[in-house]
């Protein structure tokens, strides 16, 4: 009878258990500073960290005007300073931490449902792709943001790939004023991040949305 009810104990405690084992842990973080429309600063307990918002890819800087909406959405969800709840995925190959983002909702679900971003096909196991996709689906069908252009702008995928095609010539074409800066002329931290919304985009380095981290 003992071994039984102590069987029963270990079966019902396992039964408590098991869903907070399969669940991401949750952690809270604060806002520091918005890189691009899918890219942020937080600073969580000691650490600084890169995060790349899961399951989305928002327009590059380059991709104008639609890279800047993009940031300045998000920077209007996202105060410098306000506490966000984060759902880390994984690390990815720059070293950012990809993750859903969660102020008054998650940010990266709305991104998708205002047009500001799109769903990011292949990366969309770990979170609920049904969501992401309709949020799409009704974005499209309501000509929001990058769907205003009829079937979507250049997917931020497709221009990465093309910009490293070594179709660009010489290089200048696509950098505002046609002039090419280093990190060591710059200066400043602070001008070098106002080039980086200015689109000089090469300035990011590790594509960490922060240029010239030499210069903090």
């Amino acid at each position: 009878m003992n071994l039984l009810q102590l069987m029963l104990s270990g079966l019902f405690l396992a039964v408590q258990v098991a869903p907070a084992a399969m669940a991401g842990p949750e952690v809270r973080a604060t806002v520091l500073s918005i890189g691009d429309g899918d890219t942020i600063r937080v600073q969580q307990g000691q650490q600084r960290l890169t995060i790349r918002l899961a399951c989305i890819d928002a327009p590059e800087m380059a991709q104008a005007p639609h890279g800047v909406n993009a940031r300045r959405y998000l920077q209007s969800r996202l105060r410098l300073g306000s506490s966000v709840t984060l759902r880390p995925q994984t690390v990815d190959r720059f070293g950012r931490t990809v993750a859903e983002v969660i102020g008054d909702v998650n940010l990266n679900l709305a991104l998708v449902e205002d047009g500001m971003a799109f769903a990011y096909r292949p990366y969309l196991a770990q979170c609920n792709a049904k969501e992401y996709l309709d949020a799409e689906f009704r974005a499209s069908r309501s000509r929001f943001g990058v769907w205003r252009v009829p079937g979507g702008i250049t997917r931020p995928w497709d221009f990465r790939r093309g910009r490293s095609s070594g179709r660009a010539g010489s290089g200048t074409e696509s950098i505002p004023g046609g002039r090419r800066y280093r990190c060591s002329e710059i200066g400043s931290f602070a001008r070098a991040q106002e080039l980086l919304r200015q689109a000089h985009t090469y300035l990011d380095g590790n594509g960490d949305g922060v240029a010239c981290e030499s210069l903090r």
